[in-house]
């Protein structure tokens, strides 16, 4: 599979990777590094899932679910942020590749969805 959501999506996850390995090695941060590490690896597991979809209605759920995710890792990463785990230089430069992929994501389930709806309407 070669998309540019995709690739975006695998090169945030290893960042995310690296970032979990940073916060448990010199900080034994564990709980909410853990939660980061699970939603920011999910984002590209549902567009992976998304891409094999049976249906558009089911690709929609999908990237619908990796814009979700997206969202929640936003979340830890303020958290992370305001509890001084991560410097601010840190902190903008993954949340802006987070941004990047919401803004991608939600174009797409936008798109689909109403390209969906406009299909739905003319075949009948």
């Amino acid at each position: 599979m070669a998309s540019i959501v995709y690739d975006k999506s695998k090169v945030f996850a290893l960042r995310i990777v690296k970032l979990y390995r940073h916060l448990n090695s010199q900080y034994n941060e564990t709980v909410i590094s853990k939660q980061l590490l699970r939603c920011g690896t999910s984002i590209g597991a549902n567009i992976t899932e998304a891409e094999y979809a049976i249906s558009k209605r089911e690709f929609v759920m999908k990237m619908y679910i990796a814009l979700k995710e997206c969202g929640e890792t936003i979340y830890w990463l303020d958290l992370l942020f305001d509890s001084e785990y991560i410097t601010e230089k840190q902190y903008r430069s993954i949340k802006s590749d987070c941004e990047e992929l919401m803004r991608l994501l939600s174009s797409i389930t936008k798109t689909t969805r109403e390209r969906l709806n406009k299909t739905k309407y003319e075949g009948f």
